[in-house]
């Protein structure tokens, strides 16, 4: 089928209220806001949805409720923040470097890397060096960054998958919701285990390190 693209609106100086397309459908609203309005902050965003200046067919937008084609969204009045200074710094051009060095496939619509243990997909509390912040340096031609649409653990390895397009973003979110996309992990255990195949029930212990290698020590039941 053909692929529906959603203009990207210009930034309202008044109200406006815009229908949600079909590609932006099972979309999150806050996601929605970096989508449509890529020179837009992320905490402007959080503080006008908090603040209930955003409203969805009528009632009160929660950052994380999901979109559905058609629906009415108010917009209030927004403000574009001046460009970033350094948009081409040395740290950017390191992080395009990485990114493309981690890359197993690409094409128009996704980006596969291969994240490695030890790196986190998303910042926390003492996270400054992500995957997500890094995407940040890899922006297309109308200022639209790659969109994550799933999670590995920090000290998880593996294939993540990245959307580059809301179409792709929203296809793909849609799978991993209603679990169609299959995701196998391997792990790695002295012996050969038998019998070869069923299911472990327990808890983890956290991580221990013994003799320079990290382990995972499973807790007693």
């Amino acid at each position: 089928p053909a692929r529906i693209e959603a203009p990207v609106v210009a930034m309202p100086t008044t109200v406006q209220n815009v229908t949600v397309s079909a590609d932006e459908n099972g979309m999150r609203v806050d996601r929605f806001f970096e989508s449509r309005f890529p020179g837009l902050s992320f905490s402007h965003i959080q503080r006008i949805i908090r603040k209930g200046e955003v409203r969805v067919n009528g009632k009160r937008a929660q950052p994380k409720g999901r979109l559905e084609a058609g629906q009415s969204i108010r917009i209030p009045p927004l403000r574009l923040d001046a460009p970033r200074p350094g948009a081409d710094s040395p740290a950017e051009n390191k992080d395009r470097a990485f990114i493309k060095s981690i890359t197993l496939f690409e094409d128009d619509d996704v980006m596969v890397l291969n994240k490695p243990m030890g790196l986190a997909v998303q910042g926390g509390s003492g996270t400054t060096r992500h995957i997500d912040g890094m995407l940040g340096a890899i922006r297309s031609r109308d200022g639209q960054r790659p969109r994550l649409v799933h999670r590995l653990d920090k000290d998880t390895a593996g294939c993540l998958l990245v959307a580059k397009n809301r179409f792709s973003a929203a296809f793909l979110a849609k799978s991993f919701r209603s679990r169609s996309a299959r995701k196998i992990y391997w792990a790695l255990g002295p012996g050969v285990p038998k019998p070869k195949q069923g299911r472990i029930s327990t808890y983890l212990a956290k991580e221990e390190r013994e003799n320079g290698i990290y382990v995972n020590i499973v807790a007693p039941p």
